[in-house]
């Protein structure tokens, strides 16, 4: 099983991002898609999720509104758009994969987690 999370970058407040997560190893059309961050100091936070049929999605209180994620299972990928960025949502942005639909934004209820991509908001 494999997660591979990029497109981590260096980006301006008010800017944009789109990360991927490229999935290998398991059934990728029967799993939830989630992902998670953690900033310097701070625990890891629940940011998004996506269904397995990508109906139903899920935000953190603090990226509602500004975030999206989507799914696309012919090509075994995740991806999390990013859009009017802050400084805040600088952090190491995880994707994870989970198969039951318990326990949701719950960190330790996830199967399959990948390595991470950094996300730096600075002018």
């Amino acid at each position: 099983v494999q997660l591979q999370a990029s497109g981590g970058d260096l980006v301006q407040p008010g800017g944009s991002l789109r990360l991927s997560c490229a999935a290998s190893g398991f059934t990728f059309a029967d799993y939830f898609m989630g992902w998670f961050r953690q900033a310097p100091g701070k625990e890891r936070e629940f940011v998004a999720l996506i269904s397995w049929d990508g109906i139903t999605t899920r935000f953190g209180d603090s990226v509602k509104g500004r975030f999206s994620i989507s799914r696309d299972n012919a090509k075994n990928r995740s991806y999390l758009r990013m859009n009017s960025l802050k400084p805040d949502d600088t952090a190491i942005y995880f994707c994870a994969a989970k198969r039951s639909a318990t326990d949701l934004t719950t960190m330790r209820s996830y199967d399959y987690w990948g390595q991470g991509t950094q996300v730096t908001v600075s002018s």
